[in-house]
């Protein structure tokens, strides 16, 4: 999807389902490909992204997609941020526009709608993981809703002929750590 203009486009979030993995599976693609928005090097084949899914829906967690007139624009979703017990509150979320279509109202209509849902479930603590340090768009939009800078994981990955930081961000997801989330 190639956009021509800069002006925000109509977008309707809502579940993603096994027939959109096809769409999901191409623009993560593009990611994985040309850009450090992922540390994957070679992009998933269907299989394992419709496994991806299932792994987060069978977890209670969302798997979203933004869907316009023309198609699937982005998608979004939450993941176990760690699978040891003491994590099982916190939350680590994915955000994936397609090209051409940043800048557009997409990742923010995403992101808005994968808080929200996470905020009805036991979740406390929403990370971004954010692929550059160099990702402002990225960065921007998690600030905009709340995360703040957590710290930055310096050279981790090493893609694309250098070394890579992962910035890290942080949002409380209703009361945080204000109580008790097992009561």
């Amino acid at each position: 999807m190639t956009g021509v203009s800069d002006s925000p486009i109509e977008v309707l979030v809502r579940d993603a389902s096994e027939a959109d993995m096809a769409a999901v599976t191409d623009i993560y693609a593009h990611y994985a490909l040309t850009s450090l928005a992922t540390f994957e090097e070679t992009p998933p084949a269907l299989d394992e992204m419709l496994a991806r899914r299932r792994a987060s829906v069978d977890s209670g967690l969302p798997y979203l997609v933004a869907e316009t007139s023309a198609g699937i624009a982005g998608f979004a979703y939450a993941a176990a941020y760690r699978a040891r017990p003491a994590y099982r509150f916190t939350v680590e979320d994915s955000i994936y526009v397609a090209d051409g279509l940043r800048d557009r109202g997409v990742g923010s209509a995403l992101l808005g709608a994968l808080i929200e849902r996470c905020e009805r479930g036991p979740w406390r603590q929403m990370l971004a993981v954010v692929g550059d340090s160099a990702n402002a768009g990225s960065i921007g939009l998690h600030l905009r809703f709340g995360f703040e800078r957590a710290g930055v994981l310096k050279s981790v990955g090493f893609k694309s002929g250098r070394w890579v930081d992962t910035p890290i961000l942080q949002r409380r997801l209703g009361p945080g750590a204000a109580s008790d989330p097992s009561l």
